[in-house]
């Protein structure tokens, strides 16, 4: 289920992507793709960056995992 569309600003997709992240507990395809377009595509606060790590760093902890 993909709750994340182009039209909102990276702030609210970041945010929404971390919710939905944590929650099931996994990162999966779909996500690294929107992250990889927020990358890209706009210019991230320090708050949004911060955020994005610690979901990297939580998955390299184990208390998070990737989807194939």
């Amino acid at each position: 289920m993909n709750y994340l569309h182009q039209a909102f600003l990276p702030e609210v997709i970041i945010t929404e992507l971390v919710f939905q992240v944590y929650r099931s507990g996994i990162l999966t395809q779909e996500h690294r793709k929107q992250l990889r377009n927020l990358f890209l595509y706009y210019n991230l606060s320090e708050e949004d960056t911060t955020a994005i790590n610690r979901l990297f760093h939580a998955i390299r902890r184990g208390w998070l995992k990737m989807a194939d």
